[in-house]
């Protein structure tokens, strides 16, 4: 999130299985393995789906250049990158779209509330997908053989910040959450624990996650005089509503949130405002310096999309190394053969080492939180 080689950002170890697949005579032909991304790339989270879509293009570029063989054919990945808008109904659709062109595997999606419905399509089609941030808990509880997570969930990102809140001395906070599966699952998280911790939920508000006018929910929530609102939803709402909370004169309140509201470009959506200093927020896994080969990542990353990081794409990239090391493995890229070798992953990745439980999601997942300071994003604590 060393400019000496394209090679991988993993330890050799972990591509034993590509490393000798790229030994063996190619055959004649090349075959081409078509890998799909989903995400918002258009709309007020497009910064979000661009980062995860960039993430998902290095790692193919990067198996292109190894020279990845597949059951003794030489393949050659591409990507087939589609845009949900973050809408359900435009996820489902592209979905169906994935299944009828018969990809090979699919990286997302990027949300929750379009991650859930789409799971159950590529489920009935029988296409493995991976996705690196969508993180309510139901995703893999759903029962589907084809649904898999490179990144920690709600459970873990919302208890981690009720904690800290506690532990901070906070007593009394809001609930603010936007209605979506992310930000009320993640807020539901957050309340459940809080209590848990003593703390006290004087308000619960709720918007949509197209509102940019939060003044009426604020004044309620400044009625109460919380120490602390946390907010279900993600920065392009956060950004404004620090904004506003400025306005009214909250300057001392403070701000919990998951890995939605947890972006580089959170500063920017707040115009500047000195309340992102007061934001609090976490994300699965650790810290990109702190991953087992981050900074070197992180340099291949910023060469090609400069300026583009901000949260995901490293776990879309680590998605994408597990999908090709799951068919390399089974000696083929047909989905119903290769998926088998998805539930046993042993990979070392970018961010961790992956490793699925019997429900899809990562085994042991880590979760840090993050403080912005002078408007910079900062590493707070690693749990």
């Amino acid at each position: 999130m060393k400019l000496t080689s394209p090679a991988f950002a993993f330890t050799p170890i972990a591509l034993a299985a590509i490393a000798l697949a790229t030994q063996t005579p190619a055959a004649h032909a090349q075959t081409v393995v078509r890998i799909a991304h989903v995400a918002p790339t258009s709309g007020a989270q497009a910064h979000f789906g661009k980062d995860n879509e960039n993430g998902v293009r290095l790692a193919i570029e990067e198996l292109n250049a190894r020279g990845v063989v597949i059951g003794g054919n030489k393949v050659r990945f591409e990507l087939v990158a589609e845009d949900d808008a973050a809408d359900p109904k435009q996820a489902t659709q592209v979905a169906q779209k994935l299944c009828d062109i018969r990809v090979a595997g699919v990286v997302g999606h990027m949300n929750s509330g379009t991650a859930l419905p789409a799971s159950r399509v590529y489920s009935d089609c029988g296409i493995p997908n991976i996705t690196g941030s969508a993180t309510n808990p139901k995703l893999t509880q759903a029962g589907y053989k084809t649904s898999f997570r490179v990144i920690a969930n709600d459970n873990a990102l919302g208890a981690g910040v009720a904690d800290h809140a506690a532990a901070s001395g906070i007593k009394t906070v809001a609930v603010v959450d936007d209605r979506t599966a992310y930000g009320q699952g993640i807020a539901e998280v957050f309340k459940r624990t809080a209590r848990a911790r003593g703390l006290q939920i004087v308000s619960e508000q709720f918007t949509t996650d197209k509102s940019v006018d939060f003044t009426s929910i604020l004044t309620a929530i400044k009625a109460k005089a919380p120490q602390a609102i946390f907010f279900g939803g993600v920065d392009a709402q956060l950004g404004p509503m620090l904004r506003q909370m400025e306005q009214l004169g909250m300057r001392s309140v403070a701000v919990y949130g998951g890995d939605g509201i947890c972006s580089h470009k959170l500063p920017e959506l707040a115009a500047g405002s000195a309340l992102v200093d007061q934001v609090r927020c976490a994300e699965g896994g650790v810290s990109l310096d702190r991953m087992p080969a981050g900074k070197a990542w992180k340099q291949r990353y910023d060469a090609r999309f400069p300026g583009q990081f901000q949260v995901f794409s490293p776990y879309t990239y680590d998605a994408t190394m597990v999908l090709a090391d799951a068919m390399v493995r089974a000696g083929s890229a047909d989905p119903s053969v290769y998926v088998r070798k998805l539930a046993d992953a042993r990979l070392d990745g970018v961010t961790a080492r992956i490793e699925f439980g019997p429900d899809g999601d990562l085994k042991n997942p880590a979760m840090t939180l993050f403080q912005y300071r002078g408007g910079k994003k900062a590493a707070l604590s690693l749990h």
